[in-house]
């Protein structure tokens, strides 16, 4: 089975953040996402490449994260994320995204019962959301609020508005803010043996000591985020029953008490903001 034919060597990928642009004839100019202040363009300037490309130097590890299903990228490519697949008896979810997709990939996670749709927290793991979602026939769910961040747009991109979007099996998308406008987690009733979980990206950032979590407008230039936004994302959280969160790259989770943990990481935060 093919993927992601046609235009395929003209549909350039930013190979600092990863994320793929419109079929066009030439390189893109620039990447808009990367010259943001909340990313960067590499030390060596910006610099493309394509999904063909990244297929000879790259494969897709799947394995177990937690009771998860994790999809990363070997060698580690751009920020460097992984995806997770989201088991329900109505269908699976695919949250957050990754830029390689191939043969190997579809095939595995066909399998396992195939997409019913995408969801991804924020612009910086748009990635090759296009490619996973056609190759899935899968709508993307992508909050509005980010909508200009999109570099490659397609029917298969589907924008929701508001602070919630109820998907299937009680799952929940919530707009949480901070890191972006419409920066989104999943909450997942399900998750945790049933004491409920959420799937963050790193619009709450799993720390290195993982009974902790942390919010940052800009992670790589260590720009904060103001209190009035922390206290907006533990707003937002505060409805929804989670023991567990699951962060943005391999192992990066809050196993146990992550609601306590969202609380207690908010006020250490204010503290040191001198609120």
């Amino acid at each position: 089975m093919g993927v992601c034919t046609g235009m395929e060597a003209q549909t350039y990928i930013c190979a600092t953040c990863g994320v793929q642009f419109a079929p066009g004839a030439n390189e893109p100019g620039h990447c808009p996402i990367c010259e943001d202040e909340r990313q960067y363009v590499g030390w060596s300037g910006q610099r493309w490449t394509t999904l063909g490309d990244l297929r000879k130097a790259h494969r897709n590890q799947m394995r177990d994260d937690l009771g998860l299903l994790g999809i990363g990228t070997e060698p580690s490519f751009a920020i460097g994320q992984r995806a997770i697949l989201v088991p329900t008896p109505e269908g699976n979810l695919l949250w957050d995204c990754i830029t390689l997709l191939d043969d190997a990939t579809v095939e595995a996670v066909q399998k396992l019962g195939g997409l019913s749709a995408i969801a991804i927290s924020h612009p910086h793991y748009y990635s090759a959301m296009v490619e996973w979602g056609r190759a899935f026939d899968a709508p993307v769910y992508l909050h509005a609020a980010d909508r200009q961040w999109v570099m490659r747009p397609d029917p298969c991109l589907e924008f929701w508005g508001g602070e919630t979007r109820a998907l299937w099996a009680g799952m929940t998308l919530i707009r949480a803010g901070g890191h972006f406008d419409g920066g989104t987690v999943l909450h997942w009733p399900a998750g945790a043996e049933g004491r409920g979980a959420l799937l963050t990206g790193d619009i709450v950032q799993v720390a290195q000591d993982r009974r902790w979590v942390s919010f940052m407008y800009s992670f790589p230039n260590y720009i904060p985020l103001p209190a009035h936004e922390i206290d907006r994302i533990v707003a937002a959280l505060e409805p929804f029953e989670f023991d567990r969160i699951y962060g943005a790259w391999w192992d990066r989770n809050v196993t146990s008490d992550a609601k306590n943990a969202v609380r207690r990481s908010a006020a250490r935060y204010k503290r040191a903001l001198g609120d």
